[in-house]
């Protein structure tokens, strides 16, 4: 598969950091970010590359060469066929495409090259082609959701609506945000009705014509059912303030960025919900009563920084009991995901059985009234969470206020944590009186 790599910008937010190079030439622990990317791509198998430049890409093209040469910073060889498009004026981040797409005459990557990322691209791959969109998006949650782009998709991962920056958005959203690594049928191209040969060229407005990405390709995609999301933990970092880019160097030197590649064993912290992330209020059937718990979304946090994943697990018998709908447990999730962004933690998945064995409910749905294998005690949310993100439950927590809870992490094999303030023994590695104080201690 071809992959295009879109390395024109100027990176303006992030001069101060380097100035006088392309932003993906700023190194990581000696070696750019770029070339990080290209052996990304290698290691699994992508080695036929186009790369757009424009702003100083003569220092890519003198680095990179065709490809075929070592690197001068490692000696290493770059083990890849690289070809250019040189825009001589600026064309919008998608402008280029237009101008190479005889090229591309097949599914191809399309990934930025001022991102530090370390993603197994051969299931998102796989992903796309089981999916059979024209646009699969790699989304992700982040650190920072308030002030990024949301993509909203329904239950099969098909994108409803794109929310850029600039749009209005709901109160409560899911924390899930378009990373900038894409693969695309090249019959994208076609629809949008845009002449390649006028591309670049002064329009009636005296301006050149450019091409967003973002607003003229991809967004108008959604809600048509042609294009998916891609929901994963790996690690996707922008680079575009000085902030991040520090926070990128911190992870590399820590080991982080390969490590969250699901070609890896992940380890997990399992969160049940009801009493370790909001205030325990019974059966929460209105979303007024949900409120996160003092500490919990700087736990959260921690866990963000620790390299565990952090994934939510719980029972939601008001589901089968007909208490509360499919979409308004999804409305109060979105709410737990908005306060936890807003103070810069995220969740990197949730899980929640709806059944309920127990019949005699007013308004109560038969087909839910089941024995499941989803229902804490038993560890049937664990074992998918483990299946969807290669994860090692022996080295993993489950963590939660009830005997259920440990109980389920001892069935997956996990270690487990009571938050309790009594003496509760249900065979828990931990007892502890909440998540902040378990996750401030070192998890140990």
């Amino acid at each position: 598969m071809k992959v295009v790599i879109m390395a024109g910008g100027k990176g303006t937010r992030i001069s101060s950091v380097a100035s006088d190079i392309p932003k993906p030439m700023i190194k990581i622990e000696d070696v750019p970010v770029l070339e990080r990317e290209i052996e990304c791509l290698k290691n699994q198998g992508f080695d036929d590359i186009i790369i757009t430049v424009s702003h100083l890409g003569n220092i890519i093209m003198d680095y990179f060469g065709d490809g075929s040469g070592s690197s001068p910073a490692t000696g290493k060889p770059f083990g890849v066929h690289i070809e250019y498009y040189f825009e001589k004026e600026p064309l919008g981040n998608a402008g280029a495409l237009f101008k190479i797409k005889d090229k591309l005459t097949s599914d191809f990557l399309l990934l930025n090259a001022d991102a530090m990322f370390d993603v197994d691209f051969n299931r998102f791959v796989a992903f796309h082609q089981k999916h059979g969109g024209l646009v699969t998006l790699f989304t992700h949650p982040n650190s920072h959701p308030y002030d990024s782009g949301l993509i909203i998709a329904d239950k099969n991962g098909a994108v409803k609506k794109w929310l850029a920056k600039e749009d209005e958005r709901p109160t409560y959203y899911k924390n899930r945000v378009n990373a900038g690594l894409h693969v695309i049928n090249p019959e994208v191209l076609e629809l949008v009705g845009i002449d390649a040969d006028s591309v670049g060229k002064i329009s009636a407005d005296g301006k050149p014509v450019k091409v967003d990405l973002d607003r003229q390709l991809l967004k108008p995609l959604a809600g048509t059912g042609k294009m998916f999301c891609y929901d994963s933990p790996e690690y996707v970092k922008d680079m575009g303030t000085p902030d991040r880019y520090y926070s990128v160097c911190k992870d590399c030197e820590e080991g982080r960025i390969s490590a969250k590649n699901l070609k890896h064993k992940q380890k997990a912290i399992f969160l049940d919900r009801d009493g370790t992330i909001n205030k325990y209020v019974g059966f929460l059937r209105n979303i007024d009563e949900f409120e996160l718990i003092n500490g919990v979304a700087e736990a959260i946090r921690k866990i963000n920084e620790s390299g565990y994943l952090a994934i939510v697990v719980t029972n939601q018998p008001v589901i089968a009991r007909g208490e509360v709908s499919f979409e308004e447990l999804e409305e109060i999730h979105n709410k737990m995901e908005t306060l936890l962004g807003k103070e810069g933690a995220y969740l990197d998945a949730i899980y929640y059985c709806p059944h309920h064995p127990h019949r005699g409910y007013e308004g109560e749905r038969p087909e839910l009234k089941i024995d499941c294998d989803c229902r804490k005690p038993k560890p049937g949310m664990l074992f998918k969470a483990a299946e969807d993100f290669n994860i090692d439950l022996s080295q993993s927590w489950m963590i939660g206020d009830g005997e259920n809870d440990v109980k389920a992490g001892i069935n997956a094999g996990c270690k487990t944590v009571l938050l309790s303030n009594g003496k509760e023994n249900y065979g828990q590695t931990v007892t502890v009186k909440s998540l902040f104080e378990f996750i401030d201690s070192g998890m140990e």
